[in-house]
């Protein structure tokens, strides 16, 4: 019954009867010379699904920050490589409000991004808080135990580019306090504002994440700030997306890496005094 089913799909006969015996037409003949070949494409293609539902494979594409890309997430990524060999993840740095719309867009699967985010497609799961500190050159200034607006007053600042979400935060607290000056440099990059708060050409303001732990660099003083300053960073992902094995191990390796962060940051009780 299949082969006639095969033969009125194909529109060709494939077995033809001469005599007593029963053989294939030179089309079977062809048919039966590509069998093998169909059947290693089969099972290649099987196998392939396979891994996508009894193991940990396919690609999560993740964007974040670059201060988050570069001191909270390479060791999560380390593990779920060790782990999962299969799983491509591909990570990406921006900042929040266009990583908030590829995701609303399903051009990333997931994001890192500071709180707020105000978008009813998304889950939003916070991840971890992070305090930010005032730094100078090691040794430059003689500040006070707490940094205030005050105190920052007469000095050249060195900022974030006004993209940055990191930048309008910053901005609001110097704002409230009476601050208006503009920044003597803007930057990108969190390491090129401590390279240069480090060779003594201004002061910033950044998350703690950044100039400590992975992020301590021997030129730097820190400063808590006052009134404090903090961020809030979280993992986004749109509410009606499925989500695969390899998406759930992503975000459990972030969600588990902000815990630690914020564990590590408990057990540090004081941001380290200049001598």
């Amino acid at each position: 019954m299949q082969v006639k089913q095969l033969e009125r799909r194909l529109g060709v006969r494939l077995i033809e009867r001469v005599g007593r015996r029963v053989g294939p037409t030179p089309a079977g003949s062809d048919l039966m010379a590509e069998l093998p070949h169909v059947a290693a494409a089969l099972s290649n293609a099987i196998n392939a699904a396979t891994f996508h539902s009894a193991g940990v494979a396919g690609r999560v594409r993740l964007g974040t920050g670059g201060t988050s890309c570069l001191y909270l997430l390479p060791p999560a990524l380390r593990d779920l490589r060790a782990r999962f060999p299969l799983l491509n993840i591909i990570v990406s740095t921006g900042n929040t409000e266009g990583y908030v719309r590829r995701v609303e867009d399903n051009t990333l699967d997931a994001a890192v991004v500071t709180l707020p985010v105000n978008s009813r497609a998304l889950s939003v799961t916070p991840i971890l808080r992070d305090d930010f500190v005032a730094i100078c050159q090691r040794g430059s200034i003689d500040w006070p135990a707490e940094v205030t607006v005050a105190t920052l007053q007469s000095l050249p600042l060195v900022k974030f580019v006004s993209e940055a979400s990191a930048r309008g935060i910053v901005d609001d607290w110097l704002r409230r306090g009476g601050h208006a000056s503009p920044p003597v440099m803007e930057f990108d990059s969190v390491e090129a504002i401590k390279a240069m708060v480090a060779a003594g050409l201004g002061v910033a303001i950044l998350p703690k994440m950044a100039v400590t732990g992975q992020g301590h660099h021997p030129e730097l003083d820190l400063r808590p700030l006052h009134p404090p300053l903090h961020r809030t960073l979280a993992l986004v992902a749109r509410n009606d997306k499925p989500v695969s094995k390899g998406l759930r191990q992503v975000i459990d390796a972030v969600v588990a890496a902000g815990q630690a962060f914020e564990v590590a940051a408990v057990a540090a009780t004081s941001v380290r005094p200049a001598p």
